[in-house]
């Protein structure tokens, strides 16, 4: 392999390595692993979508923690839904591949400070969205339509996907929390996978990167389930929100 890789492989690994023990605590794992890949040299677009390849082992894990509750929603019911997410995964990852390389660059800061805008209203939100639902506000006519719209989204680009869901899900009326961390999770890995495949058959993947990532993502996922139950998820989420900030900064800088 060329020696450029290999000097930029300590880089990545620690990007996927900490993405994958975030993803696993608070979220906000595509903070790393996309700004990484652009500074070493992976044009935008191919780094989106090596990013999400990276990060998408840990979404089969989070789905499996969460069986029993899949297990008490009708089949029919997750069939749907699935269906849904796998179509928005898809049309979000074609849309990222017919936009302009030039448009791409431009639009990046701009996703990255929605999502570390997103990520830090994150609680808000579901206070929010969980005082509509106990108030019998709820929106469960808007519940697939939004779904779509947010696959879209994750399809195209993956920051805030996870908040998204849970915002959707509790404003749609789900009160079981468990539920909707369930819901977030299966179809997360629905259009993440989806969308990754769509990738892979574009051509759009940094193979060596991306396989070194998963395998670095992956065991940051193992830790990070450990280190959650004794690391302060505030000083976490604030650490996240610093680095999204940050990187939002130096790719507005590059513009």
């Amino acid at each position: 392999m060329p020696l450029d890789f290999w000097t930029h492989a300590p880089l990545l690994v620690a990007a996927a390595f900490g993405a994958g023990a975030l993803n696993a605590i608070a979220g906000g794992g595509s903070f790393l692993t996309f700004p990484a890949l652009v500074f070493t040299g992976v044009p935008p677009i191919v780094a989106n979508a090596t990013s999400a390849l990276a990060v998408s082992p840990g979404y089969l894990g989070s789905t499996l923690g969460f069986k029993a509750e899949l297990r008490e929603l009708p089949a029919q019911r997750l069939r749907r839904e699935m269906l849904i997410a796998a179509i928005g995964g898809v049309a979000g990852a074609l849309l990222l591949l017919v936009t302009p390389a030039k448009l791409f660059t431009g639009i990046v800061p701009w996703l990255l400070l929605f999502a570390t805008v997103l990520f830090a209203a994150g609680p808000a939100l579901a206070k929010r969205a969980q005082a509509a639902s106990a108030g019998g506000q709820g929106l469960a006519r808007w519940r697939e339509p939004g779904l779509l719209a947010v696959a879209v989204y994750g399809g195209y680009f993956n920051g805030g996907l996870g908040i998204l869901l849970m915002a959707l899900y509790t404003v749609a009326g789900e009160s079981k929390l468990n539920t909707v961390n369930a819901l977030k999770n299966l179809n997360s890995l629905v259009l993440s996978w989806l969308s990754v495949a769509a990738f892979v058959l574009a051509g759009a993947i940094a193979w060596r990167e991306g396989v070194l990532m998963m395998v670095a993502a992956t065991a940051g996922g193992y830790f990070g389930a450990r280190w959650s139950k004794t690391l302060p998820v505030a000083w976490v989420r604030r650490g996240v929100i610093t680095t999204g900030l940050v990187m939002s900064a130096v790719f507005f800088s590059r513009l």
